[in-house]
């Protein structure tokens, strides 16, 4: 059995339904139901068509389902008519499908596990043990999450920056369970890359594959944490990394930059850099500004504050950091790191000490009380 097939053809199928007049929560139903019947008798009866077969299973599914509930007879009478088996069309309705998922009614959690469900074909199970949270908890949120979409309609074009919005809290949930969940980000977003002509859609798939790039060197074999400026840059993927410069720059030759693009191009530029030394900071600083145009985030002003600090000097950096609330996420690390630089160990490791307090993962705590630990025993001076 064939499962990547399986789950390339589940967003396509459900999309079919929908289109025919099915609610999402009805058509995944019948899908899941199709699947199932795939499995059981595809291994000794392969089918010609396999996006066809799954059509036709799924749809007479939905129309039986339907049938058995009295009180919606109107409804019946809507989609009594089951199509001639044939051929699937060629068309992909898989795009309407991500625009369907990333709805701005859902809760960014109940769109990202909605959208492995049905785009990424994944089990509630999957999607369950890729969150750490119990199988039962994740089907009451997808349940919760369809019948929110119960009576949507995509009569109205997508919303193009939700639907990346919910991948990238794909790609950034972590790895857990069996499913890789930034690969399979990235699996989607090239998905989407071939379903609709978007500089933004180029910018987030390269910015995802300069990331994921870097991957092998970002912990230790204990689990610890390595910064930027530690990692063996011999482990960087770069067949990965040539890829992804490759898709920006066709991003950029449109002319038309975002948020995604911006932030891609300080990854290519960190990602071709040979050292941390060597890095154009200057360039850094410059697209950090572009981001702060588009965006004005504090945690892009964040880290444009470390990056003056690499380009201008550590004074220059703090004087940056002034700009930023303090009140924002690694605000405190992110001084502690520039006070260092400064030549001020005593009041880094204070700093330290008090970011590894406030940091939300045990790796980022050990890593930051690590950091406070060896500034404690330097001396008044840093070597």
């Amino acid at each position: 059995m064939d499962e990547v097939l399986l789950r390339s053809l589940t967003p396509t199928v459900i999309s079919v339904l929908v289109r025919r007049g099915a609610d999402f929560a009805a058509a995944e139903d019948a899908v899941q139901d199709a699947l199932v019947e795939a499995v059981r008798v595809w291994p000794d009866d392969p089918p010609r068509d396999p996006k066809g077969w799954l059509v036709t299973v799924a749809w007479r599914r939905f129309i039986d389902a339907t049938r058995s509930e009295t009180a919606r007879r109107l409804r019946e009478e809507r989609v009594d008519d089951e199509p001639e088996p044939g051929p699937a069309s060629g068309s992909d309705d898989t795009l309407q499908l991500y625009f369907l998922c990333a709805h701005p009614s859902l809760t960014p959690s109940s769109a990202v596990a909605l959208t492995l469900r049905a785009v990424g074909g994944l089990t509630t199970r999957q999607v369950a043990e890729a969150y750490l949270v119990p199988e039962a908890t994740m089907a009451q949120r997808i349940s919760r999450a369809k019948r929110t979409l119960a009576d949507v309609r995509l009569d109205q074009p997508g919303d193009v920056a939700t639907v990346l919005r919910v991948l990238y809290l794909v790609f950034n949930e972590g790895y857990s369970g069996d499913v890789d969940l930034a690969a399979e980000a990235i699996r989607l977003t090239r998905l989407l890359s071939g379903l609709i002509d978007h500089p933004e859609v180029l910018g987030l798939l390269a910015l995802m594959l300069l990331h994921h790039a870097r991957r092998p060197a970002r912990t230790r074999a204990d689990g610890g944490l390595v910064t930027l400026a530690e990692q063996d840059r011999t482990l960087w993927d770069t067949a990965m990394i040539a890829e992804g410069i490759g898709i920006l720059q066709r991003a950029l030759a449109r002319d038309r930059l975002g948020e995604y693009q911006a932030q891609a191009a300080v990854a290519a530029l960190h990602a071709d850099a040979p050292s941390a030394e060597e890095t154009d900071w200057v360039q850094v600083v410059e697209w950090y500004d572009e981001l702060l145009r588009i965006t004005d985030s504090p945690v892009v002003r964040l880290n444009r504050a470390v990056a003056v600090g690499e380009a201008d000097g550590p004074r220059a950096g703090l004087a940056a950091l002034d700009e930023v609330d303090e009140t924002v996420p690694r605000y405190l690390a992110v001084e502690a790191y520039l006070r260092e630089r400064d030549g001020d160990p005593a009041r880094a490791a204070e700093l330290y000490v008090e970011a590894a307090r406030r940091a939300t993962s045990q790796a980022e705590r050990d890593h930051l009380t690590r950091r406070a630990a060896r500034l404690n025993g330097a001396g008044p001076r840093l070597t």
